[in-house]
């Protein structure tokens, strides 16, 4: 969408650097990333219960991974991101690798395009897009490069792209990794809920 300078402009050495560093920034794992946070960011509930936050706190998420300058977002391009939130959180809560592809199906079939590789008039490296234009607006464009990484997770892995933490006051999303099944978003969410079972106990 709105990348880096063009790719022409850089000697040859550079360039290569360049592209390696769009590559770590962009990867499928990156964009999947950026999308558990930007979900988190954008608010758990409905888009339609209550303000949502503040466009600059959008932004800064974007810019934390990767996204260059300009930012600028909207008030109505919050809520549109809002928006397509709520319909990518269904992807986190899914149980199987069966469960995540239904929603993964029908979120590509209704609000996405056709796959298709973009340079951004040689503004980046080739990279594919299923948003409806290069210049799509942010909700179409966080919604299809959302829905393009999640669904690579999901071929690639056959489990899951990522879960909902399972802490009773925490409702953040996060990327599952391989190895042991993780439950919890973080070690603050762990530890607090290890502390709480414990205390449980002690006290029946």
């Amino acid at each position: 969408m709105r990348y880096i300078r063009p790719v022409s402009t850089l000697r040859a050495a550079d360039a290569d650097a360049h592209d390696d560093d769009w590559s770590t920034r962009h990867s499928v794992l990156s964009t999947a990333r950026r999308t558990a946070a930007l979900v988190n960011v954008l608010g758990a509930g409905p888009a339609d219960t209550g303000p949502g936050p503040a466009p600059d706190a959008v932004a800064e998420v974007l810019r934390a991974y990767g996204e260059k300058e300009p930012v600028d977002l909207t008030v109505r391009d919050v809520e549109g991101m809002r928006e397509a939130a709520v319909l990518l959180r269904e992807v986190f809560a899914a149980e199987s690798a069966d469960a995540a592809a239904h929603v993964l199906n029908r979120l590509l079939g209704t609000h996405t395009g056709r796959l298709r590789l973009s340079s951004h008039q040689g503004g980046s490296p080739w990279h594919p897009h299923i948003d409806h234009a290069d210049d799509a607006p942010w909700p179409e464009w966080f919604l299809a490069s959302s829905c393009l990484a999640l669904t690579v997770l999901v071929w690639d892995r056959q489990r899951p792209p990522g879960r909902v933490c399972a802490s009773g006051s925490c409702r953040n999303v996060f990327i599952a990794r391989g190895g042991p099944e993780r439950r919890y978003c973080s070690r603050r969410c762990a530890t607090r809920e290890r502390v709480a079972a414990h205390r449980r106990r002690a006290e029946g």
